[in-house]
């Protein structure tokens, strides 16, 4: 059943009947991704650092036609995301619904009898993803095709079990064992206990089809974290969901979590607070997240110890269009908010931390002095190999202990996390507690990194790209 020459099929007529793309996002000729050797970050196998900056498309297989897939894939490419995270047996009906050009997922519903066309349409989209230098983060399926939450009474009937999840994730790893941009994530927002045989099946079909090439993690429900399973063998690394239920939610625990556990593991939050989105599914009385909360989520799970971060956009995620129905009070088109500030100023986060020494980084609290430990004025902090990085959420002083790094001069910048600017401080002595203000008056959304250097590395200015 295995379709190796179907997928290079589809990458050799992508890249034959394309318009050669700008720079990839990410060169994909440093090989495979790998678990890093400290077991904190992903690599490629030459070595070289991976930094994941996600968007959820969720619906991207099923609902989109080329044109359009490839009309985000290039927007995507274009703001330097490095990974998008998309569900072949989709959540929205993806059974009995069919794609863009008619054709359903399943034949009879069946995991054991796959629609030939349908997903000649995704090999089409992994590959044309590749071109771009973008990851296919992929699901296998959502996760309510496994398991029935009681919440969702719209929820179709389960159809896989521990039997036929091994044999569809034997097929379906073995069809893209050819992609080199490609990562398996299992879940989809349901909790794994009472049915981890389930899922177990699935992993170890996927690596007897793919022969074990690339990684596989978990996306849990909302509030949770895959470290639930952090003993199963096949998890290379560690996925949370903080969700959308409310502002300043202190998503960097999820990662103080499971940065603590043992083994260690790779972990980054990839699904946080979406852009665009009602604030806990009720707009009259609690608005909506806005580019804000999307950067001090992303900047306080990542310094907290993620190998990187998911962004999402609520109307993107479901593809809305004026044809579709709304879900969960949705109110734009997908295609009017690709360039929503947030999506567009999170490229800084990837290229801050593409600066510095990338694989010695570490989270690092004892260089706040002084710190709320929980609210919107919450300072996170990380060291790496010459340097320090502090979130500043809003534009409070912040009392640093300089005395945690051990050069004896240090070179000061504020880095600006919506234009991707620094500013340089200049060069001062290293006396241990040092106050800085940021620029701008103290409020919401004011929010800065205050990089400090080892002055002898004579780094370029933070966020330089190279």
């Amino acid at each position: 059943m295995r379709r190796f020459p179907l997928f290079a099929l589809a990458l050799s007529m992508t890249t034959m009947n394309a318009q050669p793309a700008a720079a990839p996002s990410v060169d994909l000729s440093h090989g495979d991704l790998r678990v890093a050797p400290n077991h904190r970050f992903l690599v490629h196998a030459d070595g070289t650092p991976f930094f994941w900056l996600g968007d959820t498309a969720w619906e991207l297989f099923h609902r989109l036609n080329r044109e359009d897939a490839a009309r985000y894939l290039e927007n995507r490419r274009a703001k330097r995301f490095t990974v998008i995270q998309a569900v072949v047996l989709a959540e929205l009906d993806g059974l009995n619904t069919p794609n863009a050009y008619g054709d359903r997922s399943l034949i009879d519903n069946d995991p054991l009898k796959p629609n030939e066309r349908y997903f000649q349409h995704v090999d089409w989209i992994v590959a044309e993803a590749a071109r771009h230098g973008l990851f296919i983060a992929m699901l296998p399926t959502w996760g309510n095709l496994v398991v029935k939450a009681a919440w969702d009474k719209a929820a179709p009937e389960p159809i896989f079990h521990a039997g036929n999840a091994r044999a569809y994730g034997r097929w379906i790893g073995g069809r893209y064992r050819g992609a080199a941009n490609l990562i398996w994530v299992l879940g989809g927002d349901r909790d794994p206990r009472g049915v981890e045989d389930v899922w177990r099946s699935m992993a170890d079909g996927l690596r007897e089809g793919d022969g074990g090439r690339h990684l596989i993690t978990f996306h849990p429900p909302g509030g949770q974290s895959s470290s639930v399973l952090h003993g199963e063998r096949w998890l290379d690394f560690n996925m949370s969901q903080s969700g959308h239920g409310r502002k300043d939610l202190p998503n960097f625990r999820f990662l103080e979590h499971d940065y603590s556990l043992t083994p260690a593991k790779p972990a980054l939050d990839g699904e946080a607070r979406y852009e665009d989105h009602p604030v806990n599914w009720d707009p009259d009385h609690l608005g909506w997240f806005d580019d804000y909360d999307a950067r001090q989520a992303a900047y306080w799970a990542v310094f907290a110890g993620g190998f990187g971060h998911t962004y999402g956009c609520h109307p993107i995620w479901q593809m809305l269009t004026p044809q579709r129905k709304p879900v969960g009070f949705a109110r734009h088109n997908w295609f009017d908010v690709l360039d929503l500030p947030g999506a567009s100023q999170l490229r800084f986060l990837r290229a801050l931390m593409e600066s510095r020494p990338f694989l010695s980084r570490v989270p690092d609290q004892q260089l706040v002095a002084e710190n709320p430990a929980e609210g919107s004025d919450h300072v996170q902090a990380t060291r790496g190999d010459g340097y320090a990085f502090l979130y500043i959420p809003s534009g409070a002083p912040v009392r640093a202990d300089l005395g945690r790094l051990t050069a004896k001069k240090l070179r000061c910048w504020w880095f600006d996390l919506r234009s991707g600017k620094a500013a340089d401080l200049g060069t001062r002595a290293n006396s241990g507690l040092a106050d800085f203000s940021p620029p701008g008056e103290r409020r919401r959304g004011n929010d800065w990194i205050l990089v400090i250097d080892d002055a002898a590395r004579s780094f370029p200015p933070p966020g330089s790209l190279h």
